[in-house]
């Protein structure tokens, strides 16, 4: 199982983790949302819990729940910055499919 950032992500993780003033990692989930069925969701996580699984990545802590898990292993997490617009990009070699806007994928 792995769940890795570049360092491109890795130094935003950190920023908003800094601003914010506390936090362990940051929190990757799935859920039921969006035209294509899943939607990422990202939180700074301020705790671990029992079934989370925690990974280290370019020197950040990312926290995934078990039930996320599955479809999260061997994602990527990338940010990018592209004209006037930033944002987190997802490398995930379990989406067989994403809507236009690209916020949501299928499995």
């Amino acid at each position: 199982m792995a769940v890795l950032v570049t360092e491109a992500a890795a130094r935003q993780i950190r920023r908003t983790i800094e601003k914010r003033g506390k936090g362990v990692g940051l929190r990757l989930a799935v859920k039921a949302s969006g035209c294509s069925g899943l939607s990422y969701v990202m939180a700074v996580a301020d705790e671990i819990g029992a079934e989370d699984q925690c990974f280290d990545s370019a020197g950040v802590k990312l926290v995934v729940d078990a039930r996320s898990l599955p479809l999260l292993d061997g994602i990527e997490i990338d940010f990018v910055r592209e004209g006037l617009n930033e944002g987190f990009k997802f490398l995930n070699p379990n989406a067989k499919g994403t809507c236009g806007c690209g916020s949501s994928f299928a499995v």
